[in-house]
């Protein structure tokens, strides 16, 4: 049965290869899948996916070095995303796992070395998404918002302090809140519910 299975996929192997689909190609479409961002263009969407990982190097590399321990958290943080998150943020954050390391990675090289000049371009990045965050769903936009301040709480207790208490260096604490991002608030309908 194995075998029939395999013969099956290199019987369409071929046509496969005439295709040309790339990662790249596949990840620009992304906005398809990913149901509340059908209003978002395709700029917006990379930006919007590459938040997650702009945040985790904002955070250890605060203090001048991105710190393995912190790195390492991240992507397994990301991945266990994909699975426990409100449902709402499934799509999001399994786009975010599948790729992860390598934008991770990506963004490390194209950054500025420098701990200042790298923190005020991830900054500015993150900050192009107040721009976008009122195209989304008011729901979706608040657990994101919230999703992205818990990331960044998470990766900087991911290494540091003395036997764990104290684990957020004072760079840490700078960047933690996400100050370049402008707070968004649950609608007020969803708070009556909740409580």
């Amino acid at each position: 049965m194995i075998f029939h299975f395999f013969q099956k996929i290199l019987t369409y192997f071929p046509y496969i290869l005439k295709l040309r689909i790339t990662l790249s190609d596949l990840f620009e479409n992304i906005h398809t899948m990913i149901q509340n961002f059908n209003n978002l263009n395709e700029n917006e969407v990379s930006k919007m996916l590459n938040a997650i990982p702009l945040i985790t190097i904002l955070i250890a590399g605060a203090d001048d070095k991105i710190d393995y321990n912190e790195k390492k958290w991240a992507i397994k943080l990301a991945n266990i995303r994909t699975y426990s998150n409100p449902d709402e943020l499934h799509d999001y954050y399994s786009q975010i796992g599948f790729n992860f390391t390598e934008r991770l990675n990506k963004n490390i090289d194209s950054l500025p070395q420098n701990n200042i000049s790298r923190q005020q371009k991830i900054s500015d990045q993150l900050a192009e998404l107040n721009a976008i965050f009122p195209k989304l769903d008011s729901s979706f936009n608040a657990k994101l918002y919230n999703s992205f301040i818990s990331f960044a709480r998470h990766v900087a207790n991911a290494s540091g302090g003395f036997i764990n208490f104290n684990r957020e260096s004072m760079a840490e604490k700078i960047w933690i809140t996400l100050p370049m991002l402008e707070p968004v608030l649950v609608p007020m309908e969803e708070e009556e519910v909740e409580e």
